[in-house]
């Protein structure tokens, strides 16, 4: 059985800084790529942020400079470290774990449950 469990989520004011963490099980965790989506409302889910079974990173252009992917492959975890949050930045954050064969899709491996971050201004 697959789970990604998220944690870390609250309400901040902007300009702060929040810390999220996605802790993997049922996986192969080093054998997978995982990455941060996040939904606002009455939006798409969009890429955050992923990291490579290896290392290598992506952001998206929104959040590039203020957030940054890290993981642990002996904890089965991911974090996600944001700084300078922006009330733009408030949605649900899903953790994701793929297995990448040939190219990469979230939608072909699993999902977290989500958790809320919310940024006043």
């Amino acid at each position: 059985q697959v789970q990604l469990v998220e944690s870390g989520g609250g309400l901040v004011q902007a300009g702060g800084s929040l810390s999220l963490s996605c802790a993997a099980s049922g996986i192969i965790f080093s054998a997978n790529v995982m990455g941060w989506y996040r939904q606002a409302p009455k939006k798409q889910r969009e890429l955050v942020a992923r990291i490579t079974s290896v290392g290598s990173t992506n952001y998206a252009d929104s959040v590039k400079g203020r957030f940054t992917i890290s993981r642990d492959n002996a904890k089965n975890t991911i974090y996600l470290q944001m700084n300078g949050l922006k009330p733009a930045d408030t949605a649900v954050y899903y953790c994701n774990a793929v297995r990448v064969k040939v190219a990469y899709d979230p939608n072909l491996g699993s999902w977290g449950q989500g958790t809320q971050v919310t940024v006043s201004s």
